[in-house]
């Protein structure tokens, strides 16, 4: 006899539960954020291989969805190199708007146009409130998009291109969220891309399809970047999935680098902490992961850790450098994503990644949307 258990949303921290009804649920009562339960899993026998898209493996859904899709997903695997050690990068700008965004804003967007959302407000650094505006173009939904001053002007015509009204605030990248925060509410939905839980469904699929990209098993090893950490947690919730399901071993190595000058997951995991520790911050050429307080930081520590994962602070000047080695090998990634590229060379001197894994670089977001950052990288 089988059971099936109601999808709702869960807060890890308390472990309260709240039905997944309406679009005003966001975070729990207590301010924390919420995630959506584990699934059952995909056979390969359950990708709709008609489907060229993320909505291919729409059966690991929570919810049945009528998809605003754009195309995301289905971006290459690439076998290659990184400092003598053999990898496979995964360049998600072949994303729509030019960055891994747009898996969890098309989950998030579609759950929102299901029920009869009109206007959203989003908070970005650059490429989650471009996402968030395609995405709401292409769902006939209002966004108002509040970036930081300093965003880079490429990702604000790109949103406001879209038809989004952006709004540049004054100060870092957490008095953008505080304001955002502020105005939600009276009719406008907070389309959060750091909290709305089915932002994490679309994030997932990083780990269906490199399932289904490696032959359906799972790589030794997959590196990525983390600002929020949403590819961490997706890549965490979909081999988790998989793994429960059997139809993988064991889930990945989840390595993370950070940028050294914003580093604070970097530093709560080397003290050994659960939550938030003292750091120093400074300015850092890798703007989609200079975030402070990440609001998912115990449950990004708790997925590295169960992975038997690992940090790497990568300095500014090895940033740039992989600009320009990724650059020299057609790889034309903006300095946040270069990052990973960078790590793989810590990770491996220090033992975690070995000779005959397989190792997936995520590279999430395009160089054309850092137009002079990229000219004085590679100027």
């Amino acid at each position: 006899m089988s059971t099936t258990t109601t999808p709702a949303y869960r807060d890890e921290r308390s472990g309260r539960s709240y039905p997944l009804t309406g679009p005003d649920r966001w975070r729990g009562d207590d301010g924390a954020p919420l995630t959506i339960g584990p699934g059952p899993g995909l056979a390969p026998v359950d990708v709709d291989t008609a489907r060229r898209s993320l909505w291919r493996y729409r059966a690991a859904f929570p919810v049945p969805l009528a998809p605003v899709t754009l195309g995301e997903g289905a971006t290459p695997l690439l076998d290659g190199e990184w400092d003598g050690v053999p990898v496979a990068f995964k360049p998600e700008w072949f994303n729509p708007t030019g960055s891994f965004k747009d898996r969890g804003t098309s989950l998030m967007i579609s759950f929102l146009a299901h029920h009869g959302v009109t206007e959203v407000i989003e908070d970005s650094s650059g490429n989650g409130g471009a996402s968030v505006a395609a995405y709401c173009a292409a769902a006939g939904i209002r966004a108002r998009i509040l970036v930081p001053a300093h965003t880079s002007p490429a990702k604000i015509l790109q949103a406001r291109a879209y038809g989004a009204e952006v709004e540049e605030i004054p100060g870092d990248r957490e008095a953008t969220a505080a304001e955002a925060l502020r105005r939600a509410g009276t009719g406008t939905v907070y389309a959060s891309h750091n909290w709305h839980p089915f932002f994490l469904q679309g994030t997932k699929t990083l780990a269906y399809e490199i399932w289904e990209d490696l032959g359906f098993r799972a790589p030794d090893n997959v590196v990525t970047v983390a600002g929020a950490g949403s590819t961490v947690l997706g890549c965490a919730l979909g081999f988790g999935e998989l793994h429960a399901a059997g139809r993988i071993a064991r889930p990945p190595r989840l390595l993370v680098a950070q940028p050294a000058n914003c580093a604070p997951l970097h530093a709560a995991f080397r003290a050994g902490a659960e939550t938030e520790v003292p750091v120093d911050t400074a300015p850092t050429i890798a703007e989609g992961t200079a975030i402070r307080h990440p609001v998912r930081l115990p449950e990004v520590l708790r997925a590295v850790r169960a992975s038997g994962g690992d940090f790497a602070a990568i300095p500014e000047p090895a940033i740039e450098e992989a600009v320009r080695g990724l650059a020299r090998k057609g790889l034309y990634a903006e300095p946040t994503s270069a990052g990973a590229a960078a790590a793989v060379t810590a990770f491996a001197r220090r033992g975690l990644i070995a000779p005959g894994q397989t190792t997936v670089v995520l590279l999430t977001g395009s160089g054309l949307k850092t137009d002079a950052a990229m000219a004085s990288i590679t100027g």
